[in-house]
This record gives structure tokens, C-alpha cells and sequence, in this order.
């Protein structure tokens, strides 16, 4: 299935709204704080579709990681690099960068997945699990059941392939789940390890 707008160009016409709604609640900040748990502190993690940062970057940040970020909005890639010199960013959609040419021990992906047209998602899947080390950790959001709904900021559609399905093409990729949570927006999230 395939969709016939281009989420990226979606989100740079609405970068500036997007950035202004997005990250003085802090929604999702706490459940991305929980997960990095998992991880060694000064460890590489990738923020995938990271946007100007905000929350989730200044999370991953705040607890000492190495960031890396990839978005593919010009606007919010260069507010990303003002917040956060010493970060790594990448202007590129998601789909089509290396990630960096290097292997991660943690990559989030919050607000993303479900942007992209189902395809797009079980290769991003793929190369997400590609680029984790070894025991590297996997968050993505994405709602519990299948379902597609509208954008609210840019009025396209969205897909959610639903948990069997994320279950699956994870397990096939060499991710398995080992768990699953709600934040206060009711954003539902995905974490895998790497075996």
C-alpha cells in the first residue's frame, strides 16, 4: 500500500507549528526516560524523524548519551543542530539515509512510523534492526491496533499496522518485544532488543 503525499514535505510546510506545539508538555519525555534504562550512559543513540528535538533528544541528552538525529525537514533539522552543537544531525529522510554509516545501542522513533506508507515501514523496521548492535535497544510509537487515521497538523493519512503485525516483522528482522506502555498522551509504544 502506498500513499501519495510525501510525509517529509508534509512536515516542512508545518515545521513551525509543529515546533511550537510539540515539547513544552514534555509528552513522552518520562516513558523515554524509563527506556533508556536499558542502556550504558555515553552509548550512541539514534533519534529517528527527531524534528527540532524536543522532548525526546533533550531526554536522550540530558542522560548522557551520544546523540545522533535524522529528520527530514530542513527547518527542524537546523533548530535540532541550534539546540544541541555537540549532537549529530542529518537532514534526509528516513528511508533513504545510512543512519550515519554506523551501529547504534539504542534508536527511537517516536511520532514517525506511522507517517510512512506500510513498505516503507517493514524496510525501516529492516534497517533499524541493521544498524543495532548487539543487545542494542528498539522504541518506536505507533497505535496498539490496525488503523489509519488524518494528520492533524498536515491532513494526510497515517497507517498503524497494528501490534501482531509490528510483532512479526520485528521477530523476522532478529527484534524481539519486550515491552510495551502508554505515556500521559495515550501514545503507545514498541520496545525491542537486538539478540
Amino acid at each position: 500500500m502506498s500513499v501519495t503525499h510525501d510525509p517529509p514535505s508534509d512536515y516542512e510546510c508545518v515545521a513551525g507549528e509543529f515546533m511550537r506545539r510539540r515539547g513544552p508538555a514534555g509528552i513522552g519525555a518520562a516513558t523515554v526516560r524509563e527506556w533508556t534504562r536499558r542502556m550504558r550512559r555515553g552509548s550512541a543513540v539514534l533519534d529517528l524523524g527527531c524534528g527540532h528535538g524536543v522532548p525526546i533528544s533533550q531526554v536522550l541528552v540530558d542522560e548522557g548519551f551520544d546523540v545522533y538525529g535524522i529528520d527530514s525537514s530542513p527547518s527542524m533539522i537546523g533548530a535540532f543542530r541550534t539546540r544541541f552543537p555537540s549532537a549529530h544531525a542529518e537532514c534526509a529522510p528516513v528511508e533513504t539515509s545510512d543512519l550515519f554509516g554506523r551501529s547504534f545501542d539504542g534508536i527511537v522513533s517516536w511520532g514517525l512510523l506511522f507517517l510512512l506508507p506500510v513498505d516503507t515501514q517493514e524496510r525501516l523496521i529492516g534497517k533499524v534492526a541493521k544498524a543495532l548492535a548487539p543487545g542494542g535497544q528498539f522504541a518506536f510509537t505507533s497505535t496498539l491496533h490496525a488503523c489509519t487515521w488524518t494528520d492533524i497538523l498536515t491532513g494526510t493519512p497515517s497507517i498503524s499496522l497494528g501490534g501482531d503485525r509490528y510483532r512479526a516483522i520485528l521477530a523476522s528482522e532478529g527484534l524481539e518485544i519486550v515491552g510495551e506502555a502508554s505515556d500521559e498522551g495515550d501514545n503507545h509504544y514498541y520496545f525491542a532488543w537486538k539478540r
